[in-house]
């Protein structure tokens, strides 16, 4: 058996141990590629359309969501002459039903690049978003001016650059570009593509949901912040609720703080600030902020695994505001209080994210743990996963209190015992290649 310990353990101490950084050259590339320029003219031109409230106008060419949904879709068909027939690019359509924040049934249309993924056996699909409608201080209010920079064409921005760096390039895995409509009046727009993606049974592995990325100066505390993202994830699984037992096992195994969008959270730190300078992840163990949510919730209460990225330091005399000056206050989304290179570092972490998992091959299948005797060891058995073969996998260990893990041992069979005590530590196993790309980590489940 071959094991190649790679990071040190990092257990609380006076010694602060040394981590090699190993980047692929063309994941750095696209990440040299994308600009900050050229998502600045993204979010300009969103906000030349005055409104992208939902309920707005659909036919005009130049004013309402209607115009603004045709100039995305437009511009990925664009994006999508470098993939040489590998990039589809469509309307999501359907009718949403009065109720709610919609006053009478309405025709929503989300816009979807999908990257097909170039190995046939492989059905993984990555998905990278953001909600280009907008909105003022009344959300039933279609008619006044909703620039929306940062909320959201901020992250429909970061959608779109992806796009255009990766459509030039080919990935395993199938990855899905998309904006979506109607987040403010209900998560509309996710709701319909997450029980499409159930309906026709996608094989979906992650989605990143990008809402409210764009500042960086936090109202109040006045701090000034380009260096920090938040991504929030759930703990307890949303579906777990309907499931009692997926709930009793949870309990009994500890494993709360390890669901799959834990799990994602954790890789997107790793990854990301692998790749970009001056980014440090901060991970929110909520599923949004408090009280509140995003459209990566109703891919959660699908079964699916997914975070959201959202600035350091919100401002509110921004978001969700009509265009005024009250007392010497600035109010509204405008584009000139954006921050270009920041949105540029957001966008990286999701592009380097989404490329490395792309890459990599699938998940370990049937990861346990196994239960036969009572022993201060921890055996762990999983199966080979479907699709590319892994060249070996990581078996990863931490601390029951520690937030990220903190070994890592390369193995190349499907089996590893350890000496520390599973009683003591928390243990997950994924999947590697030849070149370094990971899968996301399988939290192992208790077998004989």
């Amino acid at each position: 058996m071959k094991y190649k310990f790679l990071l040190p353990l990092l257990f609380a101490g006076p010694v602060v141990a040394q981590t090699t950084i190993k980047q692929d050259a063309v994941i750095k590339q696209m990440n040299d590629e994308v600009s900050a320029q050229n998502i600045e003219a993204i979010v300009r031109k969103l906000v030349s359309f005055k409104t992208r409230h939902t309920l707005s106008d659909t036919t005009s060419k130049t004013t309402g969501i209607g115009a603004a949904r045709n100039w995305i879709k437009a511009e990925y068909e664009r994006y999508a002459i470098a993939a040489n027939g590998r990039m589809k690019v469509e309307f999501d359509t359907f009718t949403q039903p009065a109720g709610g924040r919609i006053g009478k049934p309405t025709v929503l249309k989300n816009v979807l690049a999908t990257l097909k993924g170039t190995d046939p056996d492989d059905t993984r699909v990555y998905i990278v978003t953001g909600h280009y409608d907008s909105r003022v201080n009344n959300v039933m209010d279609s008619a006044s001016v909703a620039p929306g920079a940062v909320d959201d064409a901020s992250g429909t921005a970061v959608s779109m650059e992806l796009a255009r760096v990766m459509s030039k390039r080919a990935f395993p895995a199938t990855i899905i570009f998309m904006a979506v409509a109607g987040e403010e009046q209900g998560l509309n727009g996710s709701t319909n593509v997450a029980k499409r993606a159930t309906a026709e049974k996608w094989n979906v592995d992650a989605v990143l949901n990008n809402d409210i990325v764009g500042n960086t100066l936090g109202m109040e505390n006045g701090i000034k912040n380009n260096t920090n993202v938040r991504v929030f994830s759930e703990g307890v699984p949303s579906v777990a609720a309907k499931d009692s037992k997926m709930l009793t096992s949870l309990i009994g195994n500890g494993g709360e703080n390890d669901s799959p969008s834990r799990q994602l959270a954790r890789y997107v730190k790793e990854v990301a600030e692998r790749y970009v300078s001056h980014l440090d992840v901060k991970m929110v163990y909520r599923r949004d902020r408090f009280l509140r949510g995003g459209d990566q919730t109703p891919f959660l209460q699908n079964g699916f695994t997914a975070v959201r990225f959202t600035e350091m330091n919100e401002d509110f005399t921004r978001q969700h505001q009509d265009i005024r000056k009250e007392k010497g206050v600035d109010y509204g989304d405008l584009p000139d209080f954006a921050d270009y290179s920041y949105i540029q570092k957001v966008a990286r972490m999701n592009l380097s994210v989404l490329a490395n998992l792309a890459s990599a091959p699938a998940q370990p299948q049937n990861v346990g743990v196994s239960t036969s005797g009572l022993t201060n060891r921890t055996t762990l058995k999983w199966e080979e996963p479907k699709g590319k073969k892994p060249a070996g996998y990581y078996v990863l260990m931490r601390e029951t209190i520690s937030p990220y893990w903190e070994k890592k041992i390369f193995v190349t069979i499907n089996e590893f015992t350890s000496d520390y005590s599973k009683d003591n530590y928390f243990f997950a196993v994924q999947a590697v290649d030849a070149e370094g790309h990971e899968s996301l980590a399988v939290y192992p489940k208790p077998v004989k």
